[in-house]
């Protein structure tokens, strides 16, 4: 690199939320990556809570676990996935991280009796974590969240104009990203918007060096002028973003245009590396252009607010089934039902026989429970290939005390605290952290090994694309961390250890573990405890097409170009029943 400092690319969005900034600011880094350049991204939330953990998924979007135990804007995930690196905690700042660490400094007394204030104690700080977080690589992409014109962007844009002043205006290049509307009445794209948000943009000093231009349709030639004189930018720096069938050609568009070289020249560098995007493109052509089409149920509590905004709290789920359908040569179609159909009416759940699998996933609460039970004994009896995700694995260990174990009235303490049998509960020592009203210390968050059963489903999938291998280097990196390393537990001899992101209380009691054995549920994988105490991570069915569910969330780790493998084990059972019609 020249002079060796990092290039900092800011991504701000103009007109309205939700064109895709996010998935612009992957595609760009993406794009870096293929070029030979060490790349990251960072994501600037203006809201005032500390972290996404908190925040209504079906309002925001999926919670995003990190590694390392962020709960995070789900953004992050996009660059994940796109990039196909670990991100952490600290690659996404909000408000009101900002305010904390300023106001806990500030009682300290580590300002020295100054009058702290938004500028510069405020700007200071956000510049820091940028810096921070940014540290080590040759780019990082800062993407700031919301619409340029609200008032709690102001502080941040003022910060990166700061940061360009400290870094040199030779190491910063700014990208808008704006929305070019087609009302109906006039069939007419309309660049009036994207005028008005440049304008906004230049209230603050920042004049675009790039501008992306999400629409419906491709931009025309008149609109790419209009935007050129109002601008004064050249017209080959107006990168036309239509909507696309799959967020995965993306780049491919962008390289279309040449967009990759024409950042590198702005910056004055040329590419590292020749960029290959052959097996990238195939993938791309068989989530287009599928050769055969799977439909699988999504059992899971209905949210009044829309289907919409259900399938994006479910985000990677959703994304992780793309990425094993890409892999098969599949379109894998999901329909959202609503579980409260099954309580209502017994014969309901035989419509599960449609599908070619069933999914249950994390839930957002107890209603609807007895619904996604009931439609676990159906998969199960009926050897339908079914995957559990968190909540998903809780109610099958319900379930198959209930139906198998003679267990009626087993339950999960979080949805029953007075059941007969709890085979779901929170553990001692959880509950005495409870009881000091430490919440915080009770909940599994962020990336925990666990140990693999020889011979199990589970460990021949995690075997088969090349888990073990990986995670192994990353286990031997989060030794060294001694922040991380408590997830680890305590590793037995062997190479049967994997890594997967949690984010939840309740483990399965180890009071029923050996009955729940005795009658055949499979425990394929645990976590050992440094107290000696044993969680339970993955059960499966012996002899049944596919029956697995784990404590995790192994979508937070799928990739185009490397699927989970309890995903892709999954879609392929599925489709070995036989395809469905759409």
């Amino acid at each position: 690199m020249n002079n060796r400092k990092t290039k900092y690319i800011i991504v701000a969005g103009g007109v309205i939320s939700g064109v895709g900034k996010g998935l612009a600011t992957a595609s760009i880094a993406k794009i870096l990556q293929r070029y030979g350049y060490n790349t990251t991204a960072i994501k600037i939330d203006p809201y005032i809570n500390y972290d996404a953990g908190t925040l209504r998924p079906t309002e925001h979007g999926e919670v995003w676990v990190t590694d390392d135990g962020g709960e995070i804007d789900q953004d992050l995930g996009n660059y994940e996935r796109f990039l196909g690196m670990y991100i952490s905690r600290m690659n996404n700042i909000t408000t009101g991280q900002i305010y904390k660490e300023v106001i806990d400094r500030e009682r300290k007394g580590e300002y020295l009796g100054q009058t702290v204030q938004p500028i510069p104690h405020i700007t200071d700080e956000i510049k820091r974590r940028v810096r921070q977080a940014a540290e080590g690589f040759d780019f990082a992409l800062v993407e700031i969240g919301g619409v340029i014109g609200d008032y709690e962007n102001i502080p941040f844009l003022f910060a990166v104009k700061g940061l360009e002043r400290e870094v040199g205006e030779e190491n910063v290049i700014y990208v808008l990203i704006t929305y070019l509307p087609i009302p109906t009445h006039i069939h007419e794209m309309k660049t009036k918007p994207t005028q008005q948000a440049i304008r906004l943009l230049s209230e603050s000093g920042i004049f675009p060096d790039f501008i992306l231009c999400r629409a419906r349709e491709p931009l025309d030639e008149i609109r790419k002028k209009k935007i050129e004189t109002y601008a004064n930018i050249d017209a080959d720096c107006i990168i036309s973003a239509p909507d696309i069938s799959t967020l995965y050609s993306i780049p491919l568009n962008f390289e279309k245009e040449g967009f990759g070289e024409k950042i590198l020249n702005k910056f004055g560098l040329k590419p590292k590396t020749s960029p290959s995007w052959q097996s990238w493109e195939e993938l791309v052509k068989r989530i287009e252009n599928p050769e055969r089409v799977l439909r699988v149920a999504m059992v899971c509590k209905y949210i009044d607010i829309g289907d919409y905004n259900l399938s994006d709290s479910y985000v990677s789920i959703n994304q992780a089934l793309e990425h094993a359908g890409a892999h098969l040569n599949a379109e894998v179609k999901i329909d959202w039902i609503d579980s409260k159909r099954f309580e209502e009416n017994d014969k309901v759940v035989k419509e599960l026989s449609n599908y070619g699998g069933i999914i249950v996933p994390g839930g957002f609460g107890t209603s609807g429970a007895e619904g996604k039970i009931k439609a676990i004994e159906f998969a199960r009896e009926n050897d339908i290939p079914y995957l559990g995700l968190c909540f998903g694995l809780q109610l099958a260990v319900v379930e198959f005390a209930r139906n198998v174990c003679n267990m009626p009235e087993a339950h999960s303490t979080e949805i029953n605290p007075h059941t007969q049998y709890p085979v779901i509960d929170i553990l001692p020592t959880q509950k005495e952290l409870m009881e000091k009203h430490q919440y915080g210390g009770t909940m599994r968050l962020g990336a925990y090994a666990a140990t693999l059963k020889k011979d199990s489903m589970v460990l021949k999938l995690y075997t088969k694309l090349h888990r073990l291998e990986e995670d192994r280097k990353r286990i031997e990196q989060l030794k060294k961390d001694p922040d991380q390393c408590f997830r680890l537990g305590i590793l037995p001899l062997g190479k049967r250890a994997i890594l997967e992101r949690h984010r939840h209380r309740y483990e399965v009691s180890p009071q029923f573990i050996d009955i729940l054995e005795e009658s055949g549920l499979v425990f394929s994988g645990y976590h050992l405890r440094a107290d000696g105490t044993r969680l339970m991570e993955f059960v499966e069915l012996a002899g049944h097409r596919f029956f697995i569910a784990t404590q995790a969330h192994p979508e937070f780790k799928s990739t185009l170009e490397k699927p989970a493998p309890l995903f892709l084990g999954f879609v392929e059972a599925a489709l070995k029943g036989g395809e469905l019609n759409e």
